[in-house]
């Protein structure tokens, strides 16, 4: 990290960090390049950057004040939990129940240590992880383009925007393109603000008068730009407002006023009272944190109001005498079913699974969507570069006078000189591509001769493109910009027709007017060239094969004059499309015409006029491969219960092609019915075409939809909903927002706009279709863990209530209960079983099925029936083994004798009692500890948890250590039961039992009962389940994975597939 920015004293508006000789706006941008020392081509080293990042600190308005000790110690202090325990602590002194009181106060001490050194280190885990979910900038780094935190951001970046980028600092432009930012945070100006790279103004020019400078903050709403950064952090624009304007917003809740500004009494008493009400709600967390933090908090607030009731019913067994160990015991019963670590140990669960999704390239933005993630029932994902490789390479070109030219293999996507190029004077729909040998190869300047339509052909493919590739003085061949640009672009510098050759330099042979972007519902991107040494003009066109030939209205046949393009030929043309689009290539189409118009600045162009009658040119063929982890991701996406769409802008053929290769379509169509095989590949104009209501009746929602606009995604996310499905969407483009929102969980791309990553709830830093299953594992691990927690928590909770309710029976010659469990024991077990056991459940691996079963409901929640009933039959085993313990030494091999004062003080006659109490606080000591190990699965046997070891005696002992945070935590609540039995004083005095020697057999005995009794339920559980998807129909294991998932759709199936379940 670096250091922090040096202070505004002395600053000027419009200067960098360390002045230069005038302000930016006032230089133009070549002296500011050279005052930066900024390369125009290269951008700073990765060195250089790393240097002036610790020069000049943070790229930030210093607000964060990052992690506060104070604010966490205040939290675990002030909660309404730990509020009981004190509660608790005061009435044990205040009845003068020194031991008690101190053991409270113990508790406590150990709760506010325990959860302030894991909090403190979650909130680190958290801090780090709101950087890495930051906004984002597209900055050059050693001649590429990277994305780097804006947090990094340096004086002296050269960087990349556009349209739905946030600009992450001031920047002098250099190049800007139909260049517009929004600037009303800065300047209040509603409108957008059109850039001019070229421009130099006055010193003394307002900030929004500075139409060379894009500011920090603004969000891009049009076109692109390059430029090189001059100030950041505080010394941007809007850091010297936010210096002069740090305040903190209000807590309290508004006044509602009359028009005239006057409001009476009683509306300033409910703006305080809701104000109060928020305070409280706040202070005991219902209101505030993720939906199951909220469950969880008033899930406790229940357990609290049952605790007070435990309370009374203990006092009232005991016809509320002013008895102090009576009152004790009440206090004692009550904490009994206070869950203290609950939320604790959720917070730092959450906080540990987001830390390990970032290990498995996962940002999560929205804690909520961490519950969401294992309810996921279908992935609506994008094709291009998160199931494909997004590494583009030209395979192929037709030019309809010519022919077919193609590329040869390369291992340098971004090499124009590597790689055969060969030609065949056949359109691609009459070549045999399986028998077809590159054996014409040619070089590039023979291809070229005498080629004036493989040179219009160039000359759209390098003009009608944004990206660089170039060569670095090392030799070595870089590329930045858009995968499907940088391969059109290597391809024409093939035929050295580079873009940067004719368009930079002292006099440039061509250059720019304007440009058109690539639109999502037009699908094309234009530019307007002009030829310098002729100044005829022209625009470039390149697109989506199907709106291109609609408008062009000519196209160059045999003949050097142009044919006017005819419907047949169009159907020729898409012919040829198709022959290449079955070879799995993405197939654009280029087009251009002369043009006689002007460019004024500031001034719009009519786009429909500039992008019809054209010319058609040529299709280019573009190979972008699956990843190969995309194909197993799939499948294990369908054994999950996950069903995973494709929606991409590509061609049927295209996707249909990759959408087979990776296993989203079956492998066998023909076995599909025609209703069920159109349904599964649509267009989106089809789909679009389709009431709501025609979509529903569908036989299935379409596994493809090529062509894909954003307008389609989010129908497409409303017709999963009406079939009550939980829908994941990806997204990059700025139009992709709309979607993502609506989503149950939007998915961004971490080289996708800022726009669509602020709409989204988990962002993967690698693009990559497997790291939605990675989250989506992790969101059920996590589910599970805590559902894991919660379980024994709340089942240790029952025993214990259970267990001194119950025990109120047993009552002495004064007709006061004699307590199974004295109230150090109670506060002893709820300190050593619950807290650090917990945690440790929720650091626990995910189990061997969590992929193999299907998505968790979120309407019930972590509370489903099985848990629910999970925590009544183990707390009431625990608690009848404990009563068994008690009643079987104070009467089978005791004299049956209750004794007298046997809740105050050790004495002979009491000894039977204490000799029962202890044996009673074993028991339940080692049960709650041992219930975790048996919580790690919820229905497999402790002895059997892993289904595919070998191992069938000793697996166990492995999994016992796997998760060591558990293990030890169970050992020392097991290890420290021995010295509380046996030191003189410490077992009489402080804890009111005796050590024991026979004793031990009943506990052994009473512990593999424990085992058994839960190895007999989980038993029960699994036979029942069994027969339940025998019943409806779930078929594992020798079932063919395609069959099973497409067997409601396919006639026949071949198994193939003997995995073990």
């Amino acid at each position: 990290m670096g250091k922090k920015g040096p202070s505004l004293e002395g600053h000027v508006s419009g200067q960098s960090n360390k002045p230069l000789t005038r302000p930016a706006h006032a230089l133009d941008f070549d002296t500011v390049i050279q005052e930066t020392k900024c390369s125009p081509e290269d951008g700073l080293t990765s060195a250089e950057a790393k240097t002036r990042h610790e020069e000049y600190g943070n790229n930030d308005l210093g607000e964060d004040g990052g992690v506060q000790p104070g604010k966490i110690l205040l939290r675990q202090v002030a909660n309404a939990m730990t509020l009981v325990l004190i509660m608790a602590m005061a009435v044990s002194f205040g009845i003068k129940s020194w031991i008690e009181g101190g053991v409270v106060a113990a508790i406590i001490i150990l709760n506010v240590v325990v959860g302030f050194w894991q909090e403190f280190a979650a909130e680190k885990t958290m801090d780090s992880l709101r950087s890495l979910s930051s906004p984002t900038a597209s900055a050059v780094r050693d001649g590429q383009s990277v994305t780097v935190p804006t947090i990094e951001v340096v004086p002296g970046d050269l960087v990349e925007m556009k349209s739905g980028d946030t600009v992450p600092a001031d920047v002098r432009l250099i190049e800007a393109l139909n260049f517009e930012t929004d600037e009303a945070l800065l300047t209040g100006e509603s409108l957008p603000v059109l850039k001019e790279a070229e421009a130099v103004f006055e010193d003394d020019t307002g900030p929004g008068d500075r139409l060379n400078v894009a500011f920090s903050s603004s969000t891009v709403t049009k076109g692109r730009a390059r430029g090189v950064v001059f100030a950041t952090g505080i010394h941007t624009e809007i850091g010297s407002i936010a210096a002069a304007l740090r305040q903190k917003g209000s807590r309290r809740r508004p006044v509602k006023r009359k028009a005239d500004g006057t409001a009476k009494p009683h509306r300033y008493a409910q703006a305080w009272g809701l104000t109060a009400a928020d305070a409280v709600g706040h202070f005991l967390g219902v209101n505030v944190g993720t939906p199951l933090q909220k469950k969880l908090s008033r899930l406790a607030l229940l357990l609290f109001g049952i605790a007070v009731v435990c309370a009374i019913i203990v006092l009232a067994a005991n016809d509320f005498v002013n008895d102090q160990e009576v009152i004790i015991y009440a206090v004692a019963t009550g904490l009994s079913m206070i869950p203290a670590s609950l939320i604790v140990v959720l917070t730092i669960t959450m906080a540990a699974g987001t830390k390990r999704m970032v290990q498995r390239h996962v940002i999560v933005r929205n804690l909520k969507s961490l519950e969401a993630l294992g309810a996921v029932t279908d992935i609506c994902s994008d094709k291009t570069g998160t199931l494909t490789q997004g590494k583009m390479v030209t395979k192929r070109a037709w030019i309809p006078s010519k022919g077919t030219y193609a590329v040869g293999t390369t291992n340098e996507p971004h090499n124009p000189t590597v790689g055969d190029l060969s030609f065949t004077a056949k359109p691609p729909r009459e070549i045999d591509f399986n028998a077809e040998a590159n054996d014409n190869t040619a070089h590039y300047e023979e291809l070229l001769k005498d080629n004036h339509h493989m040179l219009e052909f160039l000359r759209v493919a390098s003009m009608a493109n944004l990206a660089h590739v170039h060569q670095q003085d090392e030799g070595k061949w870089v590329a930045r910009g858009d995968p499907t640009e940088i391969a059109i672009q290597v391809f024409a510098s093939r035929f050295d027709w580079n873009r940067n050759k004719y368009t930079q330099g002292e006099s440039p042979q061509w250059k720019q007017l304007a440009e058109f972007p690539f639109d999502s519902d037009v699908k094309k991107m234009s530019v307007i060239f002009e030829e310098v040494a002729s100044s005829k003009k022209y625009v470039f066109t390149k697109g989506a094969v199907e709106r291109i030939i609609y408008s062009c209205s000519h196209i160059f046949l045999d003949a050097e004059q142009p044919t006017e393009l005819t419907d047949a030929m169009r159907d020729e043309i898409l012919e040829n499309m198709e022959a290449l689009a079955a070879l799995g290539l993405r197939v654009l189409a280029l087009a251009s015409k002369d043009w006689q118009g002007t460019v004024v600045k500031g001034q719009d162009i009519d786009r429909k006029g500039i992008e019809e009658n054209l010319t058609f040119r040529g299709l280019v063929g573009l190979y972008d491969p699956p990843r190969p982890e995309s194909a197993p991701s799939v499948r294990s996406c369908q054994k999950a219960g996950i069903q995973v769409h494709m929606l991409t802008g590509d061609h049927p053929g295209t996707a249909r092609a990759i959408a087979a290769e990776v296993g989203i379509l079956p492998s066998n169509m023909a076995t599909l019915s025609k209703d069920v095989a159109s349904a599964m590949v649509m267009t989106a104009s089809q789909f679009d075409k389709l009431s709501d209501d025609e979509i529903d009746s569908l036989p299935l929602l379409p596994l493809v939809i090529a062509r894909c606009a954003p307008n389609t995604k989010v129908r497409m996310i409303d017709a999963l909903h009406r079939r009550k499905c939980f829908a994941a969407m990806t997204g990059d483009g700025v139009n992709d927002s709309p979607s993502l929102k609506r989503a149950d969980v939007g998915i961004g791309m971490g080289t996708g706009s800022d726009v669509a990553k602020d709409a989204s709830d988990i962002v993967l830093t690698d693009d990559n279709f497997a790291s939605i299953l990675n989250a989506i594992e992790e969101g059920r691990r996590m589910f599970d863990n805590i559902q894991k927690f919660i379980l024994h928590l709340l089942a240790q909770n029952i025993a214990q209530a259970c267990t001194l309710l119950i025990g109120l029976v047993f009552k002495d010659s004064t007709r006061l209960s004699v307590f199974p469990l004295s109230p150090v024991e109670v506060m002893w077990i709820i300190m050593i079983t619950s807290g650090l056991p917990d945690m440790g459940l929720g650091f626990e691996v995910a189990a061997p099925d969590v992929l193999r079963r299907p998505p968790v409901s979120l309407k019930s929640g972590v509370f489903s029936i099985e848990v629910m009933l999970d925590m009544l039959v183990y707390g009431l085993w625990i608690a009848a083994l404990c009563l068994a313990s008690f009643t079987l030494v104070l009467n089978a091999w005791g004299n049956g004798s209750l004794g007298s004062q046997c809740n105050d003080a050790y004495s002979d006659e009491c000894d039977t009692v204490f000799r029962a109490r202890a044996t009673c606080f074993a028991c339940l000591t080692w049960f709650s500890l041992f219930l975790a190990w048996q919580m790690v699965d919820l229905r497999r046997s402790f002895f059997r948890m892993q289904p595919g070891s070998k191992r069938y005696f000793t697996q166990w002992i492995l999994d016992v250590w796997r998760n060591k945070f558990l293990f030890f935590s169970i050992m020392a609540g097991f290890v420290t039961i021995f010295p509380v039995l046996y030191i003189p004083g410490l077992n009489h005095v402080v804890f009111k039992h005796t050590g024991i020697s026979w004793e031990w057999g009943i506990v052994f005995v009473a512990t593999i009962l424990f085992f058994m009794g839960i190895e007999a339920w989980k038993w029960a559980k699994r036979v029942y389940f069994r027969r339940q998807d025998k019943q409806t129909g779930a078929r594992r294991g020798s079932v063919d994975l395609e069959k099973r998932v497409f067997e409601r759709y396919l006639s026949t199936a071949v198994s193939t597939d003997d995995e073990k379940v």
